[in-house]
């Protein structure tokens, strides 16, 4: 009974992961254009201050979403029945932090970057973007429910529109602060219809509660100051190139790390469609399905990075070259150097459903704030000597921290240093017998 149950849940799994999949390759295959005309058309400098303002927003996403994305789809999976509570509190808490994290945005750009009107203005209006990223509540919901079919839709429905606006600021000639909408307008969109298909998909009334939220607020704090080292070991390199070098650096920097992210949307799809199954088992207090689940994801997640990144590393100056333009060569470099990145990164996604499943989330911050340390001081050595380049060595360091170096010295944390390692040698990836 137990293996039947578990052939149609890996079944679900399946599907689930190839919604998601198939959703994101349509979005890129129409966005990818739409992307690279408008980095083309803006030229390195416009394009690295699209991506200064978009440092900020990433950096203050860390606080606004109060770490609950974390826990949410443990949280639908322990109240079912009460999504309407969850989702209700969920929006309330955010939209809150997110308001209150914008106006620190701008206020802190107006002081940074004074004297910067543009620039102030840009990163304004990048950060509304941040309230309308609230309806990530909705996506958390129908994933639980292996259900992301809908959200795939829903998602490409979204972007094609802000496409479609980009596409106009391309033809009528339209300035920098008007791209900068554009996220505001994908998430404004994408809200919408997820709440028409929650609504259709006869999700509970949506309702906020003091008492609940205090609750789950006591489950994602951990991963408030964990996020915040996350983002600042993983945008503080655009901001320090910003002002150490110019914008024109980060518009190299950020063709790298772009080029690095267009296919990482599968191993989003692989994490998210896993995530319920790994949660599952947990529940069931099944510890052999929940260890070797947890494996067979980080060597999925593992050996699928690192064949992207050889291809990225032999074929880099092609790909910069055709992609962006003669005037983005000098993204190369960082690229063969980011593109390593990708893989431990990943493995720390992947991690956070061991961490939640069995609570361990209070350890994030120390390893988190200890490879923040480690980025800023190797970007403060680095930026000035190798620019784009040392801002790409830093990152690649401090994530391997992160992933690997720091929680294996945590005793609590070291059995997952462990099982990433068991499935780097690929130890105890295959099943033995049939599971359960």
């Amino acid at each position: 009974m137990i293996g039947k149950l578990s052939a149609v849940l890996k079944n679900k799994t399946i599907k689930n992961a190839g919604y998601l999949i198939a959703g994101k390759v349509i979005q890129m295959m129409f966005g990818l254009v739409v992307t690279l005309l408008t980095a083309r058309y803006l030229g390195p400098s416009n394009y690295g201050l699209i991506s200064y303002a978009g440092a900020y927003t990433a950096f203050f996403t860390a606080i606004c979403t109060l770490g609950i994305n974390n826990v949410l789809v443990k949280e639908f999976v322990d109240h079912p029945g009460e999504e309407g509570m969850v989702i209700g509190t969920t929006l309330g808490l955010r939209a809150a932090s997110s308001i209150f994290s914008s106006l620190a945005i701008i206020g802190i750009t107006c002081f940074i970057d004074a004297g910067e009107p543009v620039t102030i203005a840009v990163v304004a209006l990048a950060s509304l973007g941040m309230v309308f990223h609230i309806v990530e509540a909705f996506n958390y919901w129908f994933q639980s429910r292996l259900q992301s079919k809908v959200t795939a839709m829903a998602t490409l429905c979204a972007y094609m529109i802000a496409s479609v606006y980009k596409v106009f600021l391309l033809v009528t000639g339209k300035g920098v602060l008007l791209f900068a909408l554009a996220t505001s307008l994908d998430y404004f969109c994408l809200g919408i219809i997820l709440f028409s298909q929650y609504k259709k998909h006869n999700g509970g009334k949506l309702q906020f509660s003091w008492e609940y939220g205090k609750k789950l607020f006591g489950k994602s704090k951990h991963f408030i100051l964990s996020g915040m080292m996350i983002a600042i070991y993983g945008q503080t390199d655009k901001l320090m190139l910003k002002q150490m070098i110019g914008e024109a650096e980060i518009g190299y920097y950020a063709t790298a790390v772009s080029i690095c992210g267009m296919w990482c949307f599968i191993l989003s799809a692989i994490i998210d469609s896993v995530y319920p199954s790994i949660m599952e088992a947990a529940k069931a207090k099944n510890e052999e399905a929940f260890r070797k689940r947890n494996i067979q994801l980080y060597a999925l997640v593992f050996y699928i990075s690192v064949f992207v990144s050889i291809c990225f590393t032999v074929l880099a100056e092609i790909v910069v070259g055709i992609l962006y333009g003669k005037s983005y060569l000098p993204a190369v470099v960082p690229l063969r150097i980011i593109t390593w990145y990708t893989a431990f990164s990943y493995l720390g996604v992947a991690r956070n459903a061991w961490v939640v499943a069995k609570e361990r989330q209070k350890y994030l911050f120390s390893i988190y704030a200890a490879s923040a340390v480690a980025n800023v001081v190797l970007n403060l050595l680095l930026i000035p000597a190798m620019g784009a380049a040392g801002a790409a060595i830093a990152s690649l360091v401090a994530q391997v921290f992160t992933t690997l170096v720091v929680p294996f010295f945590i005793k609590d944390m070291k059995e997952n240093s462990l099982m990433i390692l068991d499935a780097i040698m690929l130890k105890d990836v295959l099943w033995k017998k049939q599971e359960g």
